[in-house]
C-alpha cells in the first residue's frame, strides 16, 4: 500500500487545518521560511511515531536538532498545553482503504505527550479511542467505540501512536484483536522514509571500504562514495556504470570514477577524452560533490530496487548546479518512481525542474504521477495551496510573483536603457 494523503491540524506553522494528497512526484515550493521544509519533512516525524516500539507518541530521540528539537516546536505556537492532530490515508489497487486520525496532546508540567484521540479505519472494520485524563497521567484509560459498541475505562498500551495491547476481560477480546491487527496492517503499510537533507557532506580525499555497502547514502550523502567503493569490490562496478551513465547529460565529457591507492579509496572525475586526465572530487566543482549521492541513490535503487513502500523525501537537489541541469533532474525522479515504485517529495526553488515536469507530462507522462504545492505565509500563519496540472502541462494557479524575477529584471533593464538613451539624446 501507498501513502497517499496526509493531512495536518495545528501542526508547526500550519495554524488551520491541512489537506496534502500525495503522489509519486509530489513537488513543494514556495518563499524563504514560508514552512516548505516543515512540510516536507512531515513524513520523516510521523514516521517515528509509527515504525517505533516506544511508548512516547513520537519518539523524537531518532531524529537529530536540526530536523527538530523538542515536541513543543510542531506545535502552532508552541503552546505548551496544545496539540497536534494528523491524519493518514494508505491506498492500494486491491484493497480496501486504510485511515488513521490520531491526535496527541502535549501536558506540558509532566513533559510527556499522550495520543488524545485515534480513530482507526481498516477493510475489516473501525475504532475510536478517546482519552479519559487523569491526573497524573500514569495509567492511560480511554472511552472506546468499536462495532457498535461503547467502552469505558479502557487501559490501552500504545507503541508511538499505534494502539497495540488493552487490558480488559472476554467482552473486549474481539476489540484488542481488531486494535492488534490495524496497528500492524498500519505500521506495515506506512513507507520506509529516507531524508535527503540540503547540504551535502564534503567530499574526502580518500576513503575507507565499507565492512558491508550501505543500502542507503545517508541524511548528507555520506554513504555515497563507501557505495560505490564496495560495488566497485564486490559488484564489478555495475553500479558505477549506472551513475556515469545517468550522470552523462549533467556531466558531458567527464565520468566518474573509483580508485584504490593503498587500502584506501578515493572518488575522482576522469576526462572521457583522455583517460590520463584525473581529477580528485574533492578539488572538483562544488556542484558534482552535492549532486553525486541522488545520482548514487537512484542507481542504487535501479539495479536493486527496494522491498516495500518507500518515501524519499529531499530538499533542494539543484542546490549548487547550473539551471541546465535542473532539467535532468526532475527526469530522474519521474523516471525512478515509475521504475522503482519509490515515491518522493522534493522542496525545490528550481522553476526549470517544475518546466520539465510539465513538458513531461505533456508529451505524455500521466498527470496524476506529479502533484504540486505551493507554501506562503502571511506574517502569522502558512497555508499550502494546490496547483493542478492536466494533460497539457498547463496550470489552473500560479502564485503572483513567483519565479517572476527574471521577467521584472528584463523590464527594469529595459526601462534603465530606454532613460539613459532618453537622457543622452536632451
Amino acid at each position: 500500500m501507498a501513502l497517499v494523503r496526509m493531512a495536518l491540524t495545528s501542526y508547526r506553522c500550519f495554524a488551520q487545518r491541512v489537506d496534502i494528497p500525495l503522489s509519486p512526484v509530489t513537488v513543494i515550493l514556495g518563499r524563504n521560511n514560508s514552512g516548505k521544509s516543515a512540510l516536507a519533512r512531515t513524513p520523516l516525524v510521523l514516521n517515528t511515531g509509527v515504525h517505533t516500539d516506544a511508548p512516547s507518541p513520537l519518539d523524537l530521540d531518532e531524529l537529530s536538532e536540526d530536523v527538530l528539537e523538542s515536541f513543543t516546536d510542531l506545535i502552532y505556537g508552541n503552546r505548551p498545553h496544545g496539540s497536534i492532530t494528523v491524519e493518514l490515508d494508505f491506498s492500494s489497487p486491491d484493497q480496501s482503504p486504510l485511515m488513521l486520525t490520531a491526535t496527541i496532546q502535549n501536558i506540558d508540567e509532566f513533559r510527556t505527550q499522550v495520543v488524545s484521540k485515534v480513530e482507526i479505519q481498516t477493510p475489516s472494520g473501525a475504532a475510536t479511542l478517546t482519552w479519559e485524563p487523569k491526573d497524573p497521567p500514569e495509567t492511560l484509560e480511554y472511552t472506546v467505540e468499536y462495532s457498535g459498541q461503547s467502552f469505558t475505562g479502557i487501559p490501552v498500551s500504545f507503541q508511538g501512536i499505534l494502539p497495540f495491547a488493552i487490558r480488559g476481560g472476554a467482552e473486549t477480546e474481539e476489540l484488542a484483536s481488531f486494535l492488534r491487527e490495524a496497528s500492524s496492517i498500519i505500521r506495515e503499510a506506512y513507507p520506509t522514509v529516507r531524508y535527503f537533507g540540503p547540504f551535502r557532506d564534503r567530499p574526502h580525499r580518500r576513503y575507507r571500504l565499507p565492512a558491508r555497502m550501505p543500502a542507503e547514502v545517508g541524511i548528507s550523502g555520506e554513504n555515497a562514495a563507501g557505495i560505490l567503493a564496495s560495488d566497485l569490490e564486490r559488484h564489478q562496478g555495475r553500479l558505477v556504470e549506472q551513475v556515469n551513465e545517468d550522470l552523462s547529460e549533467n556531466l558531458p565529457g567527464w565520468q566518474v570514477d573509483v580508485v584504490e591507492r593503498g587500502g584506501m579509496y578515493s572518488l575522482v572525475l576522469k576526462s572521457t577524452a583522455d583517460d590520463s586526465l584525473t581529477v580528485n572530487l574533492a578539488d572538483a566543482g562544488t556542484g558534482v560533490a552535492q549532486v553525486l549521492p541522488i545520482f548514487v541513490q537512484r542507481a542504487t535503487d535501479s539495479l536493486n530496487p527496494p522491498h516495500g513502500a518507500v518515501l524519499e523525501i529531499i530538499e533542494q537537489p539543484e542546490l549548487h548546479l547550473h539551471p541546465a541541469a535542473h532539467g535532468a533532474l526532475a527526469d530522474l525522479y519521474l523516471y525512478a518512481a515509475q521504475r522503482t515504485g519509490v515515491r518522493f517529495i522534493v522542496e525545490t526553488h528550481s522553476e526549470t525542474f517544475l518546466l520539465r515536469l510539465r513538458r513531461r507530462i505533456a508529451e505524455g507522462v500521466p498527470a496524476e504521477m506529479v502533484a504540486m504545492y505551493f507554501v506562503d505565509h502571511d506574517g502569522q500563519a502558512s497555508q499550502v495551496r494546490s496547483i493542478n496540472v492536466d494533460q497539457d502541462g498547463n496550470l489552473d494557479f500560479w502564485p503572483d510573483g513567483v519565479f517572476s524575477e527574471d521577467y521584472a529584471e528584463t523590464r527594469a533593464l529595459a526601462a534603465a536603457q530606454m532613460e539613459r538613451h532618453t537622457t543622452s539624446a536632451d
